[in-house]
């Protein structure tokens, strides 16, 4: 049994941690999530391996995991981020419009965090996401839809004229 569950935590805990971070928007605290779930996966490995999908079953225990930890009093009392976290203002370069997003999502609720994150970067269709965060279809649309509305409002658009077009 340890064999199999430190084979699979040592190859996927990279890509877990990716997706901590996503949710929660901090190293640190993404690490922690990683443990926590990796915990959690260990107490049902005996389950968890005989899931037909295994990588499903850690990112279901990791947004579960991420979630449940949102809805505590000590997450409240231990968020240090400042009441303005604000996105930084727009740039050019591809490195700085990803931290714009960074910080966008990172203003998002909980959930509609997670709903972002499992459907862009975790790719998964509507359907899976919805199995994963225990809700129907329908949730995980209007979640999506709130959340891309919300992340257009606080990302700042480019403007279709450059300097150099304008020379």
């Amino acid at each position: 049994m340890d064999t199999g569950f430190t084979d699979y935590v040592t190859e996927r805990a990279p890509w877990l941690r990716k997706v901590a971070f996503l949710l929660c928007g901090d190293w640190h605290r993404a690490d922690d999530l990683v443990q926590t779930a990796a915990t959690l996966l260990y107490t049902n490995w005996h389950r968890a391996a005989r899931a037909g999908n295994l990588d499903g079953y850690a990112r279901r225990t990791l947004v579960n995991t991420f979630l449940a930890e949102q809805r505590t009093s000590w997450w409240r009392l231990v968020d240090l981020r400042p009441a303005d976290h604000d996105p930084p203002p727009a740039s050019r370069s591809d490195l700085e419009s990803a931290l714009d997003l960074r910080a966008a999502i990172d203003l998002l609720p909980p959930r509609q965090r997670a709903t972002v994150v499992l459907r862009y970067f975790c790719d998964l269709p509507v359907e899976e996401v919805a199995k994963t965060l225990g809700c129907s279809a329908g949730t995980v649309k209007s979640q999506t839809s709130r959340a891309v509305e919300t992340l257009r409002g606080l990302l700042p658009t480019e403007s279709l004229s450059t300097p150099e077009a304008s020379a």
